[in-house]
């Protein structure tokens, strides 16, 4: 019985350690998690890029196009601007005559037949004259830049021109043309400023309907609703059956 025994234990001693050793070995994965993850997030990191890349790409093409599209519109703003100009000078030759020299041009000639003439007064009636002549050849000289579409020029000439011959039977034309070149420039402010002194200071001049007109549309440019349409409900009251109230009330007709 004790000889079984001490097989036994001898067969489990030896046993033990085999059994240890054909335990399966259990490998350290860390190292290999962290090299996957590292290659998975260079993956996303990547892509993530290429994606950023692909949204600035298609947002420079955008600005491109909205760029172009700005530039066809100040294209076309200015096409309008020198459209309308043109229509305001030929509205213009049209009162006046064949050229801006007819504005005035019966009452220049009457004043130089009176000197002529040698009657009473005739040195005061020269002087007038000459002040008239002068007066005549500048307002031409500076409608002549308006024709010739020099627009800084004509500013330039017309404001010359109210200093200069602030009295003149043309001073209400200088400030109505400076007010209709300012506002082709798009500097409304100097634009109302030079129409409302029509309105204003030459209350009989026949340039104070379209002031009037040409004033409320400015305002209406300027955000002023209330103020343009005011405006040209009075020009409507005023002048009815002038041409600047018919286009008044079109202009109030359309809700504008």
């Amino acid at each position: 019985m004790k000889d079984s025994l001490k097989w036994l234990c001898g067969v489990g001693a030896l046993a033990l350690p085999l059994s240890v050793a054909a335990a399966p070995a259990v490998e350290d994965l860390t190292v290999q998690s962290n090299s996957l993850y590292q290659q998975a997030n260079t993956r996303l990191s990547g892509g993530g890029t290429l994606t950023l890349l692909n949204q600035l790409d298609e947002q420079a093409q955008e600005i491109a196009r909205l760029r172009g599209r700005v530039d066809e519109l100040e294209y076309q703003f200015k096409r309008l601007t020198e459209m309308s100009q043109q229509r305001y000078l030929d509205l213009e030759q049209r009162v006046s005559g064949t050229s801006p020299a007819g504005e005035n041009g019966q009452e220049v000639d009457a004043q130089t037949a009176a000197a002529v003439s040698g009657g009473a007064g005739s040195n005061a009636s020269s002087a007038n004259a000459s002040s008239e002549g002068d007066a005549q050849k500048d307002y031409e000289n500076a409608f002549a830049k308006v024709q010739s579409r020099d627009f800084d020029g004509a500013i330039d000439a017309f404001e010359s021109f109210v200093v200069d011959h602030g009295d003149s039977n043309l001073a209400a034309n200088a400030h109505y043309w400076l007010g209709e070149l300012y506002s082709a420039k798009n500097q409304l402010d100097a634009s109302a400023q030079a129409f409302d002194t029509v309105i204003s200071e030459f209350s009989q001049s026949s340039k104070v309907p379209d002031a009037m007109y040409k004033l409320g549309l400015v305002k209406a440019r300027q955000g002023k609703a209330q103020e343009s349409r005011k405006l040209l409900e009075e020009l409507v009251r005023q002048y009815p059956d002038s041409k600047a109230g018919g286009m008044a009330k079109d202009f109030l007709a359309s809700g504008a």
